[in-house]
C-alpha cells in the first residue's frame, strides 16, 4: 500500500483553494467565467437547500446559516442548472435594502470525495454515538496517531459497532466541506465483552473477578463509565480487557443489573461431611490469595472425595473445628468445572459424635453484638459474641441457651462461649432441689429484702438471710435469698418457716428454697418516717430506723406538697418481685409514734460512716458517729439516722465534725440525735443559672466552677447571677465530684449563721403561717395617710 502523507486542511478563505494533496485547482463548472480582479468579500461554500421560481437558498458548510440568493447572481442559467443538494462557492454580503445577508456571485462546484489513502487501513473505534449517528476511530501512519470522523453512512451493511472493535476503511476527503473522514468501514474483530463481579476496592483501583477464567483482573476507577459512588464490593460489570505495561487491565467498565453474572451452577441436594481443615478467620496478610478449608464427603460409590472452602462459603460465622459434622451444597465452576463446598451449615450432630463438652445457661445481659451468660455450672458470667449463635435470630435476655467455654484468642486469662445453641423454655436448671420439708427460724433476713438494689461494687454474699433449724439432733444453719420466700407474708426475725433444701449447681453449695411463714397473718399495715423526696418518688423509714421503703408519689393520699422530710406516715407493705414498695401512703398526727427520749447534754463527734442516701455503695442503711472528748480522746459510737439531723436536709459526709445528743428508743436503742455538722462555710458569686441547676465562681480544681441544684438552695430564695453566697463544700461518694450544697444567699445585714439555722430548724417543727391577704389602710392604701 503507497502512504500519502496529509495534513489538516485550512479553512477556506480565497477563490483559488487547492487540495492538499493534489497540485491541481478546484475544477469549477465550465459555464462559469473567471472573475480576474480580487474580491474583498468573504468567500464560502455551500449547498443549495430550496429553490423557487425567481430565488433560492443555500446551507452554509462552515456555520449554521441559511442565506438568500437571487438567479442573477449565479454565473449561469440557475432555473436549469441548479439543483437541491448541488455544491456551491458565493461570496457573503449585506443587501443594502434588508440589511440582512446574503449570497452574491455563486459558482457552481464539482462534488465527490476523493481517497486520500486508496488502500484500506485498520484501526479502533474509539467513540461510537448511536444516537447522533456519528463517531470517532483512531489509527497509525507513519508513527503518528490520527483521529478520523465517521458517519452511519459510512459503516458497510447492517452493521453496529462497539467501542474497541478493530475495523478497515478508508481515508477520504470530502470535497464540499475539504474535511477528511472514514468511509467503507468493515469490522475485522469486533471486541469481546467480559463480565465478573468487582472482589476487591483500594482508593482509586479495585479488582475484578472475570466469568471467563478464574482468577482476577486490575481496573482503574477512570475506566468506570458511570459513577464511581455506586461501585461497591459484588458490583456486576462488563468490560473489555487491554494491556498496559505487559499486564492486563479491564477498560471500558459498565455496571450489570444484579443476577446477571454467573459463575456456579449449585447441585439441587444436599450433601453432609466432616471438616478436615478449617480456613483462618483472619486472613494472613503475606498472602493474596484466601487460604481454603477442605471438607471430606463420601460419595454414591462409596468413595471419599475433599472439597475446598473459602470462609465466605459458610452461612453463619461460628467458630468450626476440625471434625465437625456439615451439610452443604454442591457447586460446579462454569470456568474450569472444578467442585466446591457452598452454603454450609453446621450439623448439631456433631455434639455427640465428638463427645464435646457442653454447658448451659440464661441470657444476663445483652450490649450492641454481644452478651454474657450466667452459667448454671460456674460462677462466673461467661463472654459471647452474636456470631457464635447457631441460628439465626435476636437473643434476648433470659433465654436459655447451650454453649461450649473455650480460651478467648485474645486474652489468655479469660474463658467465652462459643457455639451457642438457644433452648426451650425450663432446660436450665441452676439448682436441685430436695424433696424433704424443714422447719426452722430465721436468724437474719436479707439486706434487701425491703428492696434496696445493691451498688456497684457490691458483693452478693451480704444479701444472703440466715436461717437456723435442727437436722439429726444437731444445730443447722443455712442461707436463703430474698427471692427464695414468699412474696404476700415476706417472713421476719425469730419468724417459724418452713422450706426446702436445694444444692446449687455451680458450687455445690446448700440453699434454703420455698421459704414459708408458719401460723403468722402478715400485717402489711407500717408506719415510719419521709426520710428523702426527690420529683416523683421518694423513700421512707421504718419504724425501727433501719431500713428504707421505696414509695411513688401516687401512692400518697393527700397533697403531695404538704408532705416534709420526718413527717410521720402510715403505709402499707407491697411485695413486687424481690422488693418491697410502699403503698397507700397517708401522713399521721405528729407525735403518734412514740419518740425518743433526748438526754440532756450536748457532745462532739465526728462521722465514721454516712447514711447510705449520702454513700449508695454501703451496705448498712444508718450513719455512724464516734464521740469525741475535749482532750482529743476517741469515745463510744452511735447510730443516727434521717431522723436524727436537726436539718433533715444536712449532707454529712465521712469524718466530718459534728455536734449531738443521745436519745434511747422504746428499744433501748442509744442513738446520736440533734445531729448538726460543724461545718465551714465558703463564700462566693453565682456565675451561672441553667434550668435547675447553677455554677458558683469557685474553684474546686481542674479549672472548673462549682455546681450546685436549687434544692439545695436555703428556704428556696430566688438567686440569680452575680448574687453573693454562703455554702458548703461536698463531694459525691459515687464520681468524686465536687458541689455546693446549704446554699444560702447573703444580703447587706445577713442574719448569723447560728440563728439561721435556729430559724430552719423551728420552722420545720412549729405551726406554718401563709400570708393570705396583705393589710391595707383606711383608704384603701398599703397604710395610714398621715396629714400634713
Amino acid at each position: 500500500m503507497s502512504r500519502v502523507a496529509w495534513k489538516r486542511l485550512p479553512s477556506v478563505d480565497a477563490v483559488d483553494i487547492a487540495s492538499p494533496l493534489s497540485s491541481s485547482p478546484i475544477q469549477r463548472s465550465l459555464s462559469i467565467p473567471v472573475d480576474d480582479h480580487t474580491s474583498s468579500s468573504r468567500r464560502e461554500s455551500g449547498t443549495v437547500e430550496k429553490l423557487l421560481a425567481s430565488y433560492g437558498f443555500v446551507h452554509c458548510s462552515d456555520r449554521d446559516m441559511r442565506l438568500f440568493f437571487h438567479y442573477s447572481q449565479y454565473a449561469g442559467n440557475a432555473a436549469s442548472e441548479l439543483r437541491v443538494g448541488d455544491f456551491v462557492e458565493f461570496e457573503m454580503i449585506t443587501d443594502r435594502k434588508t440589511n440582512k445577508l446574503v449570497a452574491s456571485k455563486l459558482y457552481k462546484l464539482e462534488t465527490g470525495v476523493d481517497d486520500v489513502i486508496e488502500e484500506p487501513v485498520e484501526g479502533i473505534v474509539v467513540d461510537w454515538l448511536a444516537e447522533s449517528g456519528a463517531g470517532q476511530l483512531s489509527y497509525e501512519l507513519s508513527g503518528e496517531s490520527f483521529f478520523l470522523t465517521f458517519y452511519k453512512g459510512d459503516v458497510d451493511g447492517d452493521v453496529e459497532l462497539k467501542k474497541d472493535d478493530i475495523v478497515s476503511f478508508l481515508v477520504s476527503t470530502d470535497q464540499r466541506n475539504r474535511t477528511v473522514r472514514a468511509r467503507q468501514i468493515k469490522v475485522v474483530k469486533p471486541v469481546i465483552l467480559n463480565q465478573g463481579v468487582v472482589s476487591s476496592m483500594k482508593e482509586s483501583f479495585g479488582f475484578i473477578e472475570r466469568d471467563d477464567v478464574a482468577k482476577e483482573i486490575f481496573f482503574h476507577f477512570s475506566e468506570l463509565q458511570g459513577n464511581v459512588n455506586e461501585l461497591c464490593l459484588g458490583s456486576e460489570v462488563e468490560f473489555t480487557v487491554g494491556n498496559r505495561n505487559n499486564k492486563e487491565v479491564a477498560l471500558g467498565i459498565l455496571m450489570l443489573p444484579p443476577g446477571t453474572v454467573v459463575f456456579e451452577d449449585i447441585d439441587p441436594g444436599s450433601f453432609s461431611g466432616r471438616v478436615v481443615k478449617v480456613p483462618p478467620r483472619v486472613p494472613s496478610r503475606r498472602s493474596m490469595e484466601p487460604i481454603m478449608g477442605k471438607v471430606r464427603m463420601e460419595g454414591t460409590d462409596g468413595a471419599k472425595k475433599e472439597l475446598h472452602f473459602r470462609d465466605r462459603d459458610l452461612i453463619l460465622r461460628h467458630t468450626l473445628w476440625v471434625g465437625d459434622l456439615v451439610l452443604f451444597s454442591l457447586v460446579t465452576d462454569r470456568r474450569n468445572r472444578s467442585q466446591r463446598a457452598a452454603n454450609m451449615a453446621f450439623n448439631v450432630d456433631s455434639f455427640a459424635e465428638n463427645n464435646e463438652q457442653r454447658e448451659t445457661g440464661t441470657v444476663a445481659a445483652v450490649k450492641e453484638g454481644f452478651g454474657f451468660i450466667k452459667c448454671a455450672e460456674r460462677e462466673a458470667r461467661m463472654f459471647f459474641h452474636f456470631s457464635e449463635l447457631l441460628e439465626e435470630g435476636d437473643v434476648h435476655i433470659s433465654d436459655e441457651v447451650e454453649f461450649t467455654v473455650v480460651q478467648d484468642p485474645a486474652s489468655n486469662q479469660r474463658s467465652i462461649a462459643v457455639r451457642i445453641k438457644k433452648l426451650a423454655k425450663g432446660t436450665v436448671i441452676f439448682e436441685v432441689i430436695g424433696e424433704e420439708s424443714f422447719l426452722g427460724k430465721v436468724e437474719k433476713i436479707p439486706p434487701n429484702m425491703w428492696g434496696r438494689s445493691p451498688g456497684r461494687n457490691h458483693s452478693r454474699e451480704h444479701d444472703l438471710g440466715m436461717l437456723v433449724y435442727e437436722s439429726h439432733g444437731t444445730s443447722q444453719r443455712i442461707a436463703f435469698h430474698a427471692k427464695d420466700t414468699d412474696l404476700k407474708v415476706p417472713p421476719e426475725e425469730g419468724d417459724e418457716v418452713s422450706f426446702n433444701i436445694a444444692e446449687i449447681k455451680r458450687d455445690r453449695s446448700m440453699m434454703a428454697v420455698n421459704i414459708k411463714v408458719v401460723d403468722r397473718i402478715f400485717d402489711p399495715c407500717k408506719r415510719g418516717f419521709v426520710a428523702v423526696l426527690k420529683e416523683s418518688f421518694g423513700f421512707l423509714e421504718t419504724e425501727d430506723h433501719d431500713r428504707e421503703v421505696f414509695f411513688h408519689y401516687s401512692q400518697f393520699d393527700g397533697d403531695v406538697n404538704t408532705l416534709l422530710v420526718g413527717d410521720e406516715v402510715e403505709f402499707s407493705l407491697v411485695r413486687k418481685g424481690s422488693k418491697s414498695n410502699a403503698e397507700k401512703v397517708k401522713v399521721l398526727p405528729k407525735g403518734t409514734i412514740p419518740a425518743e427520749k433526748v438526754q440532756p447534754g450536748e457532745l462532739k463527734g465526728r462521722v465514721l460512716r454516712p447514711l447510705r442516701c449520702i454513700d449508695p455503695q454501703q451496705l448498712e442503711y444508718n450513719g455512724l458517729i464516734q464521740e469525741t472528748t475535749e482532750d482529743g480522746q476517741e469515745g463510744a459510737t452511735y447510730p443516727y439516722c434521717i431522723l436524727s439531723l436537726a436539718d433533715k436536709h444536712e449532707f454529712l459526709q465521712k469524718d466530718d465534725s459534728v455536734c449531738f445528743q443521745l436519745a434511747t428508743s422504746t428499744k433501748k436503742t442509744v442513738w446520736a440525735w440533734k445531729v448538726a455538722g460543724e461545718r465551714k462555710y465558703a463564700r462566693a458569686k453565682v456565675s451561672s443559672i441553667k434550668g435547675q441547676f447553677g455554677f458558683i465562681d469557685y474553684d474546686v480544681g481542674e479549672g472548673k466552677k462549682l455546681f450546685f441544684h436549687l434544692s439545695e438552695v436555703v428556704e428556696g430564695v430566688e438567686i440569680s447571677p452575680g448574687h453573693e453566697v454562703e455554702f458548703v463544700i461536698v463531694q459525691n461518694q459515687r464520681n468524686g465530684r465536687y458541689s455546693a450544697v446549704n446554699v444560702r444567699r447573703l444580703t447587706e445585714s445577713q442574719r448569723p449563721q447560728r440563728l439561721s439555722r435556729m430559724r430552719s430548724s423551728l420552722s420545720t417543727s412549729g405551726p406554718k403561717l401563709t400570708i393570705l391577704r396583705q393589710p391595707k389602710g383606711p383608704d384603701g392604701t398599703k397604710g395610714f395617710t398621715l396629714a400634713r
